[in-house]
Formats: C-alpha cells, sequence, structure tokens
C-alpha cells in the first residue's frame, strides 16, 4: 500500500510503527455552528481510509477532536447570551447527527479540547524548561527559529515567511522576541472562559491542542496525521514543531491531506451565497449521495459542487442500489440451493473485480477508480444474474459487492424507512379494512408496520404511532 505522504511530496510505502496497527489522528471542526461540505470531506476521505485499513486486517486507533473553545465559539455564546459550553455541546450533537447521516464511524476517541487543559499546560511547560517557549505578560510564545526544521511539512522558508505575503503574526506582536513566534497560551478577556496556569488565567492556543490530544490517546509518535491541506501551514507546521520539541521525536510517518472543496468553480463563502451546510444537503438529498460524490474523485485533487454533479453522483449510486437490490429479490425468489459449475466459474471471476478495486485502493486510496471497479462488478451482476441463478450464487454475489462498497461507506443494505404519509396511509387503510370487518387485512397492515419498527396504538382520540 503507498500513500502520498506531504512531508516528502511522494508516494511511499506504508510501514506500520506497530505491526498489524495504524495509529491516525484527524483534525475535527470547531464547533459553533453546523458543519458545511468543506468540513464533509476530510470526515468522509479519511473515514474511508480508516475503513480501507479496517478491510486489510488492521486494528486502527482513529482519534479526532473537537475544538470545542475558540474565538468563533466564544462570540456565538456572547451572542446568544449562553455559556460556551451550551454552544460547543450543542454542535458537538448536531455534527454527531450529520456524521451519522454521512456514515461516518465514530472516533476511537473524540477528544474535547476543554477536557485536556492540563496537559496542555503541562506541554507548555516542558517547552519552557526546555527553552523552546517564553511567557510575555501572561502569554507564552513558542520560539519558531529554534526549531531548526521549522517549515519541513510545508516546506517554506523561515526568512520567506518573514518577508512574504503570509507570517505568522498573532495578536501581541510587540511583546514577541521575533514576529513569526507563535501563541500556546493566551491570557482571558472580559466574559471569556479561562483555566489555570503558571503564566496567566486563559486558555490554550490552537496548536497545541492536536500536539497534545495526539499524544494522550496515540503517544509520542504516530502513524497518520490527516486533515485539510488548509491545515498544512500553519496549524501542522506548528504541530510538529512542538511536539518535536517536547518529545524529541519524530511526530509522525505520514502527513496526509485532502484538496479543498469549491461550489461551482468558485471557493465556498458565504458573502457569495455559496455556503452549504451538510444539514442543508441533507433536505435534498441522501446524505449518501454527498458520500458518494466526495469520493467521486481522488482526495487530492481539488472538488467542484454542483447540483448536475450531485444528481450525476445521485444516478450513479441508484445503478449500484438497484444492481443489489435486483440480486436481492432474484435471492428471494430462487428454487436452486448450490452453484452449478458454470456459476462457480462465473463467481471466480469476480475476483478480478475485487482486486481492481483493491490495486485503486492501496493506490493512495483512489477511491474513483475503485468505484470504477464497483460499477464493473455491477454490470458483472446484471449479466450473470438471472431468474435460474442459484442461491449460493446470488449470495456471492452480495456478499462481494456489500464487503467492497462497505469500504467507502455506501450502505446498500439498508431498509426501506417509511415515511411519515406513508404510516398514515396504511393506517387509514387499516381502519377501512376494519370498518370492512376485514380483520385480516387490518392485522396485516399492523404487522407490516411493526416489521418496519412502527408500532400502532388504538386510543380514544384514534390510531396513534411511534417508532419501537
Amino acid at each position: 500500500m503507498r500513500l502520498y505522504n506531504t512531508m516528502s511530496k511522494s508516494k511511499e510505502e506504508f510501514i506500520p510503527l506497530k505491526e498489524g496497527k495504524v495509529s491516525m489522528y484527524v483534525c475535527g471542526p470547531t464547533v459553533y455552528n453546523f458543519i458545511h461540505i468543506g468540513n464533509a470531506r476530510p470526515m468522509i476521505v479519511f473515514d474511508t481510509v480508516r475503513r480501507y485499513f479496517e478491510y486489510k486486517g488492521y486494528e486502527v486507533n482513529y482519534v479526532s477532536n473537537f475544538t470545542d473553545v475558540d474565538d468563533k465559539i466564544i462570540k456565538k455564546a456572547i451572542e446568544e447570551g449562553v455559556s460556551t459550553d451550551e454552544i460547543s455541546q450543542r454542535y458537538i450533537a448536531e455534527c454527531k447527527k450529520d456524521m451519522e447521516g454521512m456514515n461516518i464511524k465514530p472516533a476511537t476517541t473524540h477528544p474535547l479540547a476543554t477536557q485536556e487543559i492540563c496537559g496542555m499546560v503541562d506541554m507548555i511547560q516542558e517547552l519552557v524548561d526546555k527553552g523552546y517557549a517564553y511567557n510575555k505578560n501572561g502569554t507564552v510564545y513558542f520560539r519558531t527559529r529554534q526549531f531548526k526544521e521549522y517549515g519541513k511539512l510545508s516546506h517554506k522558508n523561515l526568512d520567506d515567511l518573514r518577508t512574504g505575503e503570509r507570517s505568522l503574526l498573532v495578536s501581541g506582536q510587540d511583546e514577541k522576541e521575533d514576529p513569526l513566534d507563535f501563541v500556546l497560551w493566551k491570557p482571558k478577556k472580559e466574559g471569556e472562559p479561562a483555566w489555570d496556569s503558571p503564566w496567566s488565567d486563559g486558555r490554550p492556543g490552537w496548536h497545541i491542542e492536536c500536539s497534545v490530544m495526539s499524544k494522550k490517546y496515540l503517544g509520542e509518535q504516530i502513524d497518520i496525521h490527516a486533515g485539510g491541506e488548509d491545515l498544512v501551514f500553519p496549524h501542522h507546521e506548528n504541530e510538529i514543531a512542538q511536539s518535536e520539541a517536547a518529545n524529541g521525536k519524530d511526530f509522525a510517518k505520514y502527513w496526509l491531506h485532502n484538496a479543498f472543496l469549491n461550489i461551482d468553480n468558485r471557493k465556498m463563502s458565504k458573502s457569495l451565497g455559496n455556503f452549504f451546510t451538510v444539514r442543508e444537503i441533507s433536505e435534498k438529498y441522501d446524505l449518501q449521495v454527498l458520500r458518494f460524490f466526495m469520493l467521486s474523485a481522488h482526495y487530492r485533487s481539488p472538488l467542484n459542487f454542483s447540483a448536475d454533479l450531485m444528481e450525476s453522483s445521485k444516478t450513479g449510486l441508484e445503478r449500484i442500489l438497484t444492481a443489489v437490490s435486483n440480486v436481492r429479490f432474484l435471492l428471494e425468489n430462487a428454487t436452486v440451493e448450490a452453484m452449478t459449475d458454470a456459476e462457480k466459474e462465473a463467481f471466480a471471476k469476480t475476483t478480478e473485480f475485487v482486486a481492481g478495486f483493491e490495486k485503486a485502493m492501496d493506490d493512495d486510496f483512489n477511491t474513483a477508480d475503485a468505484i470504477a471497479a464497483i460499477f464493473d462488478l455491477v454490470r458483472y451482476m446484471n449479466t450473470t444474474a438471472t431468474g435460474e441463478s442459484s442461491k449460493e450464487y446470488l449470495q456471492g454475489l452480495l456478499h462481494v459487492i456489500t464487503k467492497l462498497t462497505d469500504v467507502l461507506g455506501i450502505i446498500v443494505e439498508k431498509e426501506e424507512e417509511l415515511l411519515a404519509e406513508d404510516i398514515e396511509s396504511l393506517i387509514e387503510e387499516r381502519q377501512q379494512a376494519r370498518k370492512d370487518k376485514n380483520f385480516a387485512r387490518a392485522d396485516e397492515i399492523r404487522d407490516e408496520l411493526l416489521a418496519k419498527g412502527i408500532v400502532l396504538e388504538d386510543t380514544r382520540e384514534g390510531v396513534k404511532w411511534k417508532k419501537a
């Protein structure tokens, strides 16, 4: 398996730190609002990476944080007149709903920044003790030039940063020994949440949070650190500086970054009116369509979001689901149990599609080519599965396609969920059946709804229903 490492700017063979195990840290969202579709891309991409490692037999320790203390969270809390904790907990819950809709597996650990403050204070103190950080009036800064390898991930030169368009300048720059030094700890302002520290009552800088949470839950060295390409500099660059200065070891072996998502070939922004949350997309499409769309391009390629492309993804996903549905229907009506010799020969050919899928995923998780291999399998299923097929052959086809689509997080075995209007319609039909004294049909409808997880209650006010 070969991965593109941002650090080396090349594909490298994946060799884990511990045989059979993968430690993986993915930077999570700042929870001050509903997540947008730009947040969704790394979530979907790296969930798929995790799933493929598990498919290959690795035990994956997958950590993805929630940044639950931040200027944007504080601003939102002030606007609403509530606590920052109320804002962050609300949007963590909403984020998890969206993640479930996109079929993103819960992380092994979802640490919260506010619950790891003690570890951050400890790491900052260690950096101060080692001469990598200094305190100025309650603000602690990292001495960027002290870390000789600074810039090795983003391939930026410190002197170019000093004079270039982008620098690491932050508030309080006049106090800093060097304009490139960045904040590890900052004193509180009026109305802000704060924690005790040796330097001031305040809160950590953003960068130190991930260094500490990664170390606590994965160790001083990890296999993979991942996130959007916008995090390469300065966030991930600063994480490397802090972690390696504190721990004296290489931080991560492989750095994976997904490319940007554009909307109708323009950068997503509220001012352009092309800003979409995952929740808004869910009102128009099943979020499985969004997931399928995100995986239709290689994760390192810029991806353009548009209504036409979403419709195309919906059509593509339906092709797969229809093929699975057809085979399932044939299976329910099949009369022959065991495969014939001809079917055994036909089934053996499915290994070619599996091999094509694995070849694509082994090549830096090329989900676009992996989907192409699944479409090849779909065509094969459509041409070889017939009313004469045996149960064993049909079950074999279902097993293969389910195994591959599960790696991509595409659900093909999902039960159809009844809509509220469908439930009400069936209840009306049941009521009519009872009036007509067709009790067999009335019982049939009740049992049909129960099988779908809907419980009926006959009350004085009429029939009520609820999900079991």
